[in-house]
């Protein structure tokens, strides 16, 4: 197991050096900041989203999105593609051209996998489940996720898209413009992420949902225990192989040099994007209903960004076989969410069903 775990971590390293190739021409332009430069932005970015004011404040940057009506259209038996005007506005001015530039990425989107028919009232939980850096390709994400099984354990199935990835990036090639080497539209585009989730979960409970959770993975991960900071709107949530600071990950990453300056950078960074982390603010789901996946041979979030979320959130951490892609032990987790479900109430045992 150690050999095919060593292996798990080599394709980890490879997809790494692949993403920071693609990713090269804008990261060259924000690591020849000189560092003094460097931290002064920082600090400034840090300002103008009111220092940890907003933090406090989760209402004011994360506000409940406004009734919208989805527009569905059929794919196949059970499944359906959702659209709508994505109820975002970016909190400032200055990156809003920029940021609103994409005119694809206005409108939100998702994938529905359901028992019955859309405008059908249902009486089953609904999972949101949301992809990882460079994902939302429908064929990737319905081999990525064990939709059918969900289905089987009583759950309907959501597959949003993240801003700026997939059929919301337009003509875009290369990297997704989010997360960016600007903090400013990090913070800007898991402002809308969190938005367009929560559209997601209302819809959701207008049709009958009883509980709705969200689990994510990768980048997903850190979106969904995002969301689980800032609403009581969600139930229940698995952050899987997760990103839990953006700071951590440009540290390990090499972007930040070395020695104290670094450690300075670090510090800088981890405040300019304070507002959008899941360390920021205390969890808003039950710590019973929470569950952190980590895998053991992980080098793109390593095991210390889910150590580090399980411990601030106070709940249970497993850690799977594999790497960050080939999960070798991705089974328990799903087992394990099943089994936190069936404890909780919030699906039936799987005995009482059949």
């Amino acid at each position: 197991m150690r050999v095919v775990g060593s292996t798990a971590g080599l394709v980890d390293r490879a997809v790494v050096a692949a993403m920071q190739a693609r990713g090269r021409h804008e990261r060259a332009r924000a690591d020849a900041m000189p560092h003094d430069e460097r931290i002064a932005t920082l600090a400034e970015i840090h300002r103008v989203y009111e220092g940890d004011a907003l933090v406090a404040d989760a209402s004011r940057f994360f506000p409940a999105p406004p009734r919208t009506e989805l527009a569905l259209r059929r794919v196949r038996h059970g499944v359906w593609e959702a659209a709508w005007p994505s109820a975002f506005e970016p909190f400032l001015s200055d990156v809003a051209a920029r940021y609103l530039s994409r005119v694809e990425n206005r409108t939100a989107r998702a994938r529905l996998y359901l028992a019955g028919a859309a405008d059908a009232v249902t009486t089953r939980p609904a999972l949101l489940a949301v992809h990882g850096y460079m994902g939302g390709q429908w064929l990737f994400e319905e081999n990525a996720w064990p939709i059918e099984w969900l289905l089987r354990r009583g759950l309907d199935v959501v597959l949003p898209v993240l801003p700026l990835h997939a059929g919301r990036a337009g003509a875009h090639r290369g990297a997704p413009a989010f997360p960016s080497s600007d903090p400013r539209l990090t913070n800007e585009g898991f402002r809308q992420a969190v938005t367009d989730i929560r559209t997601l979960v209302r819809w959701l409970r207008e049709r009958g949902a009883p509980k709705v959770g969200v689990m994510g993975m990768s980048l997903g991960g850190y979106t969904a225990a995002l969301t689980a900071t800032v609403t009581d709107e969600v139930d229940f949530v698995v952050p899987m192989i997760p990103l839990a600071s953006i700071a951590d990950f440009a540290r390990e990453q090499g972007r930040l040099g070395d020695g104290p300056r670094a450690d300075e950078q670090h510090a800088a960074l981890e405040r300019a994007n304070w507002i959008v982390s899941p360390l920021a603010r205390s969890l808003r789901v039950p710590h019973s209903r929470a569950l952190v996946v980590a895998a053991e041979y992980d080098r793109i979030t390593p095991l210390a960004h889910a150590t580090r979320l399980a411990r601030h959130f106070g709940c249970e951490m497993l850690t799977i076989a594999g790497g960050h892609l080939l999960q070798i032990g991705r089974p328990d987790a799903f087992r394990a969410l099943a089994a936190l479900l069936e404890r909780e109430g919030i699906v039936a045992p799987r005995r009482a069903r059949s």
